[in-house]
């Protein structure tokens, strides 16, 4: 279903009117994508928003300088009390950094691992001020700021943009959603079938090995799709999983916790964040409910030896016993029992959908998103002029598989279960059945605030409305 169709659908089903309709993301993409502004919005509202974290101080590897973003902040202030007052901000790609790269079509490809500093101007837009395409400064790792003649701030951006889409599918997309959805879900079939997490948690699994055995069928197979569209190829793929892997933490994947670690609680026009943290507290106070039901006390948890089994292999399977991650190795109390369960069921729907429901919106104009570059990245002194930069794209081969792959997985298709739906009596009983009503008005508030707001926005942000999130990862 397109995009028309969706709120058009929702329109119909909760009888508002319908205001005229703003034209389509993959045609708003492509009248925007070279704005600084849309580029910043991305952050924010596009399908990789937990990337961006506040910087109070210059990274040492970035060579920045207060004189090189004078010009885009003005006379009225400086970069050292822009990052005091928290309006300034860092997108770090530096997972990618000497990841593999491959060929397509016999063609060498190449990636980049960059750092984008952004800032929030006083009209509340978040603007890209400094681009270095390297982790490490130097003559080869050139400063790009919106100062440069225009083509060459476009290519600066492209390989933000290309970094962006790489990090997003291998990380944020595939290992944080996908794959940990089946650690958790392999898990929850060791329990009980009469177990009430069992009970509460299996939903959320619907399809998810199905989709993950097709991806590893078609996607991470040698000479898959991902070895077709992207620079890193398979190879860089599983570097890049193994990389995240080691990496994640619980915090990450707590969304309280995460924006508090990140430092963009007051970031405004922040759509993800908002959304994310009322569907967050909507399922915790589910959640919260229905461990009360089972586990009269903190002792009753501790000494569930079921429940303890699992967050174990939880740990040991999703993080490979990482102590670092942050992951509990055990379950003590109610609250840490209700956290953990509200994690992984945000990460198989809220989530799933932040990261995934957007694709073709923001990829199908191809230079938004590149998956691979055809040049090395610019160095000091180089020429760059519109020729350079179409000479950079992905081929038009490489374009077309990744499109054709982003138009299948990016919208839910045969029978849709939104976040809330329990279908065949999951947790029987008047009490349980009782909760999931509540949550499922929670839902529908939640809901109505977004289509409202969405309503005044000139793009959209529909991809965390509960009528669209799917109760698992199913595409």
């Amino acid at each position: 279903m397109g995009y028309h169709g969706i709120l058009w659908d929702l329109t119909a089903y909760y009888g508002l009117w319908a205001p005229p309709l703003p034209p389509p993301p993959p045609e708003y993409v492509a009248q925007h994508w070279q704005d600084d502004a849309f580029f910043g919005a991305q952050f924010l509202c596009g399908v990789n928003p937990v990337l961006l974290r506040r910087c109070s101080r210059l990274p040492h590897n970035f060579a920045v300088t207060p004189h090189v973003v004078a010009p885009s902040l003005g006379p009225h202030t400086t970069l050292q009390a822009e990052m005091e007052a928290g309006r300034v901000f860092l997108a770090d790609y530096a997972v990618l950094d000497g990841v593999s790269v491959g060929h397509i079509g016999g063609e060498p490809q190449y990636a980049a691992a960059p750092l984008c500093l952004l800032w929030v101007s006083p009209t509340e837009q978040l603007l890209p001020i400094a681009i270095q395409l390297s982790q490490s400064p130097g003559p080869t790792a050139a400063l790009f700021t919106p100062s440069d003649a225009p083509w060459r701030w476009v290519l600066a951006k492209l390989w933000v943009r290309s970094a962006h889409f790489l990090q997003h599918e291998m990380v944020e997309h595939l290992l944080l959603t996908h794959f940990i959805a089946e650690a958790f879900a392999v898990a929850t079939e060791h329990l009980p079938a009469c177990h009430p997490l069992h009970k509460l948690l299996r939903p959320h699994f619907r399809y998810t090995f199905h989709i993950n055995i097709l991806a590893r069928d078609t996607l991470l197979n040698p000479g898959g799709i991902i070895d077709q569209a992207t620079s890193i190829g398979r190879a860089g793929t599983l570097q890049l999983l193994e990389r995240g892997t080691a990496a994640v933490t619980y915090a990450q994947l707590c969304v309280p916790d995460d924006i508090a670690a990140r430092g963009v609680a007051q970031i405004p026009h922040y759509h993800y964040r908002d959304d994310a943290t009322d569907i967050w507290g909507a399922i915790h106070r589910f959640v919260h409910g229905i461990v009360a039901l089972y586990y009269p006390s903190d002792a009753a948890v501790c000494d569930d030896p079921e429940v303890q089994l699992w967050v174990h292999e939880i740990f040991t399977r999703a993080v490979l016993r990482n102590h670092r991650s942050g992951f509990p190795t055990k379950l003590c109390s109610r609250p840490e029992l209700v956290k953990f369960v509200t994690m992984i069921i945000f990460r198989c729907s809220a989530q799933h959908s932040a990261v995934n429901s957007g694709q073709f919106d923001f990829a199908a104009w191809m230079p938004n998103a590149p998956g691979t570059m055809r040049r090395a990245p610019p160095r000091a002194g180089d020429e760059v002029t519109e020729r350079t930069v179409l000479d950079a794209l992905p081929s038009p081969a490489a374009t077309g598989a990744l499109r054709a792959l982003l138009s299948v997985v990016s919208y839910e298709v045969g029978e849709r279960r939104p976040l809330g739906c329990y279908p065949g009596g999951a947790l029987h009983g008047a009490a349980p059945q009782r909760l999931m009503a509540q949550f499922r008005r929670r839902l529908h508030c939640i809901s109505r605030r977004i289509r409202r707001r969405n309503a005044a926005l000139p793009l959209p942000y529909p991809y965390l409305d509960p009528q669209r999130v799917e109760n698992s990862i199913s595409t």
